[in-house]
């Protein structure tokens, strides 16, 4: 992630306070500052104080290991004690000595710096990898994460710690940065990004995970020296202790007090940036819910979520995943949907083959939905027409569009899944690779909004699940609450438009196009839907609650909350879904 990227977030939170200044500006590696023996550094502050001491104002010149020769005392300058400035940090021999070491309140380690450990476990090394890929690379945590623990052999519980590790410490960046800025006395970016990265894993093991302090910041030390330097691991060391030193609730409480508002302050507690917190309270009382469940919206973002599989119809059957198994147990909403507690999910055939995968559950709903959305003939004529051809307009990476397949097969039906991206496209090819070949008429590659020009009145069904922001998928990408910014929202709603048009002239009159986002941000919403049908008067909105309930598993529908409106918008902190709305629309003439 570039800096001016990272600037922009943290601007709009109280993480923003550590966001100021210039990678440019960033010192040298060896330039960190020194490390007294005790593990406490200059530079930093102590405890969750904003005030720095006298003493550390006093010596702050003495903390940079670049010296400047035109600011060094002359012979005879001396202070009102009679000493020479500098002197007083000098012992017998003419050595230079640390501030805290000046002041007699220094303790030396008893471990010689040749046995020092000079590295970590395997677990920190990949988290770290992840952290640099998905900064330096624009790289996704989830695209990246799996196939290194395969290369470095990192399985069971070691591959557990490495992924809360690295997802953990993204999610909670934003917090963890406020944090770690309270306890220097620089801006984060003056720090090199990779030791940024060490104390940001260091930080989560501290507040956020089970590990004992001793063991996070001997482990992070040895992390630092193997991956970005002695010099840095003394400053990794000096400030994970100043860190360790004040419980996560009163750290919260500080981030808190020093917000300008209730708002800021939920967004740096709860480690959101502030458009993307003022965005989710927004989406709650647009959809008729109370806003006070903003933070509990916001704590189930920072939630790791559970595994969930599908087992997709006609190829696998549910009964099949979970026989013997006591880890695999049906989920809450879908008849297709089972919770995997713990183990790996490629560890069952099913998956492997294509016949399951792995799919969120509101992922799957709004496909189950789609296929079971009323359909009419021409002009609402019954009966019904036909229901033979359907379009997924956006199919990549193939999710949906497998479960589409698996349906459209036992009906008889054919799907088309599009997708503009070759290298999606075959992601769509290979997780359409179980379904019935005769239930698979094309994986192409195209711009989805051109088909509706190129083939109108086509399909009987379309699903477009649209290109967004994912601030619905927080917790499952949480690397894109740093990434994205409110100037992508003009560039995707317009897309999102132009998508939907095309899919509304794709499908036949009396047919019915789904649409989809994991966002519930109201631009990406009902604003879309509703900007798209005031220039048509040739669509009809349908009732999606009644369709969802009617999919969801018999014991649960009158369970499941979806409100008054005539679309549906899914909650992590309600439903333990993501965030997906879908909106069912059907032409109504030609």
């Amino acid at each position: 992630m570039s800096a001016g990227r990272r600037d922009d977030d943290r601007r709009d939170g109280a993480a923003g306070r550590a966001g100021r200044g210039s990678r440019g500006e960033r010192p040298d590696r060896g330039s960190n500052a020194r490390s007294t023996a005790d593990g406490r550094q200059d530079g930093t502050r102590a405890g969750g104080s904003n005030k720095r001491s006298s003493d550390d104002r006093e010596n702050r010149g003495a903390r940079s290991n670049t010296r400047s020769t035109s600011a060094a005392p002359t012979r005879g300058d001396v202070d009102a004690r009679g000493v020479t400035p500098g002197d007083e940090r000098r012992d017998a021999r003419g050595r230079q000595r640390g501030a805290a070491r000046s002041r007699g309140d220094a303790h030396r380690s008893a471990t010689a710096p040749s046995r020092r450990r000079k590295g970590t476990d395997p677990a920190r090394d990949v988290a770290f990898d992840v952290l640099r890929e998905v900064d330096g690379s624009d790289a996704y945590a989830n695209l990246v994460l799996p196939p290194l623990l395969r290369e470095r052999g990192v399985r069971g519980r070691d591959a557990g710690f490495a992924t809360e590790l690295a997802y953990g410490t993204l999610r909670l960046r934003g917090r963890y940065d406020a944090i770690l800025a309270l306890c220097l006395d620089r801006p984060l970016d003056r720090l090199d990004a990779p030791v940024l990265d060490v104390l940001r894993l260091g930080t989560h093991q501290i507040l956020g995970m089970r590990v004992p302090q001793h063991a996070a910041v001997s482990e992070t030390v040895g992390l630092a020296r193997a991956r970005t330097g002695a010099g840095s691991a003394q400053l990794v060391n000096a400030v994970l202790r100043r860190v360790a030193r004040t419980p996560l609730d009163q750290w919260l409480t500080t981030l808190a007090d020093d917000a300008p508002d209730p708002l800021a302050a939920l967004a740096a507690t709860q480690s959101h940036p502030v458009w993307i917190t003022r965005a989710l309270r927004d989406a709650l009382a647009g959809n008729g819910r109370p806003v006070t469940e903003l933070d509990a919206l916001l704590a189930a973002d920072n939630d790791a979520p559970r595994v969930t599989l599908v087992a997709r119809p006609g190829l696998a059957d549910p009964h099949e995943l979970a026989d013997g198994d006591d880890r695999v147990t049906p989920a809450r909403w879908a008849p297709t949907a089972l919770r995997l507690e713990g183990g790996d999910p490629a560890a069952y055939g099913a998956v492997r083959a294509g016949r399951a995968g792995v799919q969120d559950e509101g992922s799957q709903l709004v496909a189950l939905a789609l296929a079971a959305a009323p359909l009419t003939g021409d002009r609402g004529a019954t009966p019904a027409g036909p229901d033979a051809r359907w379009l997924d307009l956006c199919a990549g990476p193939g999710g949906k569009a497998a479960l589409l397949g698996a349906l459209a097969a036992q009906r008889g039906a054919r799907l088309v899944a599009n997708e503009v991206q070759p290298h999606r496209a075959r992601l769509v090819e290979k997780a359409l690779a179980a379904v019935p070949a005769d239930a698979v008429e094309a994986v192409r590659t195209g711009d989805g909004r051109a088909v509706g020009q190129e083939e109108p009145g086509a399909y009987d069904r379309v699903l477009l699940d649209a290109p967004c922001t994912g601030l619905g998928a927080l917790r499952r990408r949480p690397e894109s609450r740093w990434r994205r910014t409110p100037a992508d929202l003009a560039t995707l709603t317009g897309l999102q438009r132009e998508l939907l048009g095309s899919a509304l002239d794709a499908v036949r009159p009396g047919g019915v196009v789904g649409y989809v986002t994991c966002s519930p941000h109201l631009a990406e919403t009902q604003v879309v839907v509703a900007d798209v049908l005031r220039r048509r008067d040739d669509v009809e909105v349908l009732d999606a609650p009644a369709v969802v309930r009617a999919v969801v598993r018999p014991g649960a529908r009158a369970a499941i909350e979806l409100g008054d409106r005539r679309d549906v918008q899914l909650w992590p902190h309600v439903h333990g879904t993501d965030a997906m709305h879908l909106t069912l629309l059907r032409r109504t003439e030609g």
